[in-house]
């Protein structure tokens, strides 16, 4: 159903036609990130059944939602860590409470079951913009996942653990260097280990898809990585946005534990090179819906002088 220009809000699902102006609104938004730009969303489009949606009134966009359906439910999209309503600065509670009863609405329309809807952190907001939260409370939505994360607020950052600062220092006595890499195929070459060896799983992406995205994201997608004689010890994937770093991958191979070679990595982007921003994430520390904590993870994290920010996933059945 496309927009019509009335008082109410009108819906409309994405298709090409929608490109500019799904991307121009994001860079416009107060919660949006380079994530939602459809050129980062697409990359795996074949792995999903897109149902991302506008929302308009009066003729006017004024929010948007990443989603895809799987079954008879419609998801906040699944290839993105996190990716409630988009809006823009002008957005009301009473317009949000709008949006999500015109969506509701849609669901049923489509023959739609259930919402999953994962909640944009407020860490990625410019500004406060947790009017969603308030609509999905009014329509009873339940909170079923809350994944741990750990954030450092940059201005003020605390010291390292010791631990952490013998692992340091180690990696400055044996002159490992630490730069920006874009030898993607190497880092995750570790990655993949790393994950087998402790997890028995795989990385989300391939280092294909690495290279496509860095390419596609030069500003936003960056790898540091820590050499010993010209050889990858370790690396870390930086997904930059305007007030977070996220730390998408963060890895030592085996050689790399003795050196130190991703702590001194961290202190160079937390003390140096990132020092001036505002948030440096390291990502969740839970599984199974926030049920199982990583104990370890968490530790070492917490280490370098993280605290929690939570990542929210809520459901509304009809």
């Amino acid at each position: 159903m496309d927009f019509c220009d009335c008082n109410t809000v009108s819906v409309s699902k994405y298709s090409s036609k929608y490109k500019i102006l799904w991307n121009d609104f994001v860079t416009r938004s107060k919660n949006g990130v380079f994530l939602f730009y459809r050129d980062y969303m697409e990359y795996h489009s074949d792995r999903f059944r897109d149902h991302s949606l506008l929302f308009f009134k009066n003729g006017k966009l004024i929010g948007l939602l990443p989603a895809n359906i799987k079954g008879d439910t419609l998801q906040s999209h699944e290839g993105l860590t996190f990716g409630g309503i988009i809006s823009g600065y002008d957005m009301k509670v009473p317009i949000m409470m709008e949006i999500f009863e015109r969506l509701v609405t849609h669901c049923k329309e489509e023959g739609i079951k259930k919402i999953v809807y994962k909640a944009i952190p407020y860490i990625y907001h410019s500004v406060p913009a947790d009017e969603d939260l308030y609509a999905l409370f009014r329509l009873n939505a339940k909170l079923t996942t809350r994944a741990v994360a750990s954030c450092i607020y940059l201005p003020r950052r605390r010291d390292f653990v010791r631990e952490r600062l013998k692992n340091i220092k180690i990696a400055k006595k044996n002159n490992l260097v630490v730069k920006r890499s874009y030898d993607y195929k190497s880092f995750m070459r570790i990655v993949e280990w790393v994950l087998e060896e402790k997890h028995g799983t795989k990385p989300v992406h391939t280092a294909e898809e690495i290279e496509l995205l860095a390419g596609r994201f030069p500003d936003n997608i960056r790898l540091f990585a820590s050499y010993k004689n010209d050889v990858m010890l370790a690396g870390v994937l930086a997904y930059e946005s305007a007030n977070v770093i996220h730390i998408q991958y963060g890895f030592n191979s085996n050689e790399g534990r003795t050196f130190g070679a991703l702590d001194v990595i961290y202190d160079y982007l937390i003390n140096d090179y990132y020092k001036e921003r505002k948030y440096f994430d390291f990502g969740i520390s839970t599984e199974k819906q926030g049920q199982v904590l990583n104990y370890g993870l968490i530790r070492t994290k917490e280490g370098l002088g993280a605290s929690s920010v939570m990542y929210d996933q809520y459901t509304l059945p009809f």
